[in-house]
């Protein structure tokens, strides 16, 4: 059967996709260039007949998955490969389109590539929504930002002991006035800023609680049963679900997920010598982001508050002994590298990556749950 088969090669660009095809006996040439629109890629597929026996592949990037989604309609399979992790020789710096397309079909028939994961359509919706309201809370920081230097700026002080961005701090804000009219405008101009991200924000996390009840229950379990961790609310949980997909099919063991996350300290070792520095960063940045910011809570004593007692309600006993579990070995894992001295964004770094281990404890044992046949 793979001596029929034959291996596209293609180099995606917002426009235009560069085309190379090798075929089983060893030849690999280029096969021009087509329009990156739905019709042309019908038209050029036609042309090459029996899709059934096309291998085709892209690198990840910008396109998205669109030319995926498009090639498995019509019958060739496709892989998204990394591209950070295709061969490359290396006294090899000219890079055109047609090289890169030769480059990828040679590689995709020699086994050389490496596969991305590809979520379906719904998942990659709601993965576009996630992000668009980590956009907006980034820009509403940046707002925010620009509020307060200018406040600083402009000699404004905030009275002692007021909480900044609470409504008591909101209503001294709309009680400063300025002599300049110049000022005033700015002022002005600064908190209407403020105040719509802050709506952009809340309606889009409003859309976010729509959308997750229509998500596939699967999803929904493993949402469910992430927030049985501390520091893992709700949108914490949708993020973590959104960037993971199926965790148990994606990732053999939680190991795996570390690494993909790039929080193990990148190794420059030689011989005998071993030399280790900063973590690899390598993977999903979004993961990392949320990770890091809900291992900070392990730094208290272990207990269950009142909203975390409100999220364990309705999930699996063996999940919340999971996460109880977590409370315990993680902060005693912080406590012990904060007492050695350690640094504490290292400290942290060391405790989100036993959490992200956590983490994938709990998908699999949801996603087990979900798919326990329920009996009669």
């Amino acid at each position: 059967m793979r001596e029929k088969l034959r291996f596209l090669g293609l180099d995606v660009h917002a426009e235009t996709i560069a085309v190379a095809i090798a075929e089983a006996n060893g030849e690999v040439r280029s096969l021009g260039t087509i329009a990156n629109r739905e019709d042309s890629i019908r038209k050029f597929i036609k042309k090459l007949d029996l899709p059934e026996q096309l291998r085709a592949c892209y690198e990840a990037g910008p396109t998205g998955f669109v030319l995926y989604w498009q090639l498995t309609q019509l019958g060739v399979e496709c892989t998204v490969v990394a591209p950070t992790l295709v061969p490359k020789k290396p006294g090899d710096r000219v890079k055109t389109d047609r090289r890169d397309a030769l480059k990828l079909a040679r590689s995709h028939r020699n086994g050389d590539l490496t596969a991305v994961w590809v979520p379906d359509e719904a998942s990659e919706a709601l993965r576009d929504l996630v992000r668009q309201r980590e956009a907006a809370k980034q820009d509403q920081l940046r707002a925010r930002h620009r509020l307060t230097k200018f406040l600083l700026r402009t000699g404004q002080r905030a009275p002692a002991g007021l909480k900044a961005w609470t409504e008591r701090y909101m209503r001294w804000l709309a009680q400063v006035r300025y002599t300049q009219p110049a000022q005033e405008v700015t002022r002005l101009d600064c908190m209407n800023e403020v105040e719509h991200m802050s709506a952009r924000v809340k309606r889009l996390e409003e859309a976010i609680l729509e959308v997750v009840k229509q998500a596939p229950q699967a999803m929904q379990e493993l949402i469910r049963g992430l927030q049985a961790l501390r520091g893992i609310a709700h949108i914490s949980a949708v993020t973590i679900a959104t960037e993971l997909g199926d965790v148990s099919s994606r990732f053999e063991s939680a190991r795996k997920l570390m690494g993909y996350s790039g929080v193990f300290p990148s190794e420059n070792s030689s011989g005998k010598r071993i030399r280790k520095g900063a973590i690899t960063k390598a993977g999903n940045a979004h993961l990392r982001r949320i990770v890091m910011e809900s291992a900070w809570c392990y730094r208290h004593l272990p207990r269950v508050g009142e909203k975390l007692r409100k999220r364990h309600q309705g999930i699996p006993a063996e999940i919340i002994e999971i996460a109880w579990k977590a409370q315990n070995r993680l902060h005693k894992r912080y406590v012990k590298l904060a007492v050695a001295g350690k640094d504490q964004r290292k400290v942290i770094t060391a405790v989100g990556r036993e959490l992200l281990g956590f983490i994938w404890a709990i998908g699999v044992k949801a996603e087990q749950a979900n798919r326990r046949p329920i009996a009669a």
